[in-house]
């Protein structure tokens, strides 16, 4: 079973996915992230780097993601990226990852690919305000990301803001299923996709 996650920068996609992996073991849920298949650019300095558009379709590689995704499927592990949001770039390191009945796939732009929709069984969305997501995207970027203020606030203008209309935000006609969040206190919940997943891992014969 493949599950896709997706939803606007700072929509609750990790926390989401989170709270689906505290509740089941690696030999029955593992992840395959977007994030991981941004594409190396070692030959730009971290000043330029930190400046590339990182929510373009064009900034994944998809062919490798696609493989992966596919391989395990048919039960392969694969050798998956590792990125460095800090350094904008994708590391020397790889994640070694298991397959498991139940594969979670998450990213922004991932209902922008034909092949990777035609994989999933499940389409979630995580629909949040834009007032939201911008307050948690500039937490997260200055916080964890090592991004100033006014740099995060550039790149939401230059590039988040318009991505998400262009690329980012006409993908929620493909979900199956639309998780709402409109409240700053209150964090998206994923008990009905536990559920669904209990209940498929039970019907299976590997809970």
């Amino acid at each position: 079973m493949v599950i896709g996650i997706s939803g606007g920068s700072g929509s609750g996609k990790t926390t989401i996915v989170n709270q689906i992996l505290a509740h089941f073991s690696s030999n029955e849920v593992t992840l395959l992230s977007q994030d991981s298949y941004y594409k190396a650019h070692d030959h730009l300095p971290l000043a330029e780097r930190k400046k590339l558009n990182f929510d373009h379709p064009d900034a994944i590689e998809w062919h490798l993601m696609m493989s992966h995704l596919q391989d395990l499927k048919m039960g392969k592990t694969i050798d998956q990226p590792v990125y460095s949001m800090i350094e904008s770039n994708r590391t020397d390191a790889i994640e070694i990852t298991k397959p498991a009945p139940i594969i979670i796939v998450e990213g922004i732009l991932i209902y922008n690919n034909e092949q990777i929709r035609a994989l999933c069984d499940a389409m979630y969305w995580i629909d949040v305000p834009l007032d939201i997501r911008l307050w948690r995207i500039i937490n997260r970027d200055t916080t964890e990301r090592g991004k100033t203020l006014e740099l995060t606030l550039q790149r939401y203008k230059d590039t988040v803001k318009p991505m998400h209309k262009a690329f980012i935000d006409p993908c929620i006609s493909h979900a199956t299923t639309v998780i709402t969040n409109n409240d700053f206190s209150v964090l998206p919940n994923a008990d009905d996709i536990i559920k669904i997943m209990r209940t498929y891992l039970e019907k299976n014969g590997t809970k």
